[in-house]
């Protein structure tokens, strides 16, 4: 299930945002109606996508809608007046922000919902990438150190160490990062 966040100050508006998004299949909302709201919702819970409606309280200021742009990787969608649309656009896009004319029409709504969701997925595929190998970086960070110490309190050699290491993993059945964690409590 996809979860959108609804930043609107502006009560039709925000009726026809989230009866749209209900044709579309969902149904975990919320709308909040400023970009302080905004950023808190963000910050509580994951957002797939998230609708900004301008001007919020009078103001086209897109600063704001940037910074959230900025740190977090829900997709945003800026809905602004046709004649801003060229301004703006030209100082969202390189946050990745997909900027929507109004008026709205459903099927110019339904291509960029679509284009946020793809770009949405790529995100997150992205960063589930980066987590992994954050992770191998940390594992061999830690096999490293491990054999470091290996070579400071045993008097072994790097190839001695890396060989100890694997050699125990595989007598013990765990891993070379268990391992490597295991003797860095017990020299560390």
């Amino acid at each position: 299930m996809e979860r959108a966040l609804i930043v609107c100050d502006n009560e039709k508006a925000s009726a026809f945002y989230k009866s749209y998004l209900k044709e579309n299949g969902y149904i975990d909302m919320l709308l909040v109606e400023s970009i302080p709201a905004a950023k808190r919702a963000i910050t509580d819970y994951d957002f797939d996508i998230c609708f900004v409606n301008l001007p919020l309280g009078g103001s086209n200021s897109i600063e704001q809608v940037i910074d959230i742009a900025e740190k977090n990787v829900c997709q945003i969608l800026l809905f602004i007046k046709a004649d801003l649309y060229d301004e703006i656009t030209d100082k969202v896009a390189d946050y990745g922000i997909i900027t929507v004319s109004k008026p709205i029409s459903k099927q110019l709504l339904w291509q960029a919902l679509r284009h946020a969701l793809a770009a949405q997925r790529r995100i997150g595929m992205a960063h589930k990438e980066s987590a992994k190998l954050e992770k191998k970086l940390e594992e061999l960070k830690t096999i490293s150190r491990a054999k470091l110490l290996l070579i400071i309190n045993e008097d072994l050699t790097e190839e001695e160490a890396h060989k100890k290491i694997e050699k125990n993993a595989m007598d013990l059945r765990i891993s070379r990062y268990q391992m490597a964690k295991d003797i860095i409590k017990k020299y560390g």
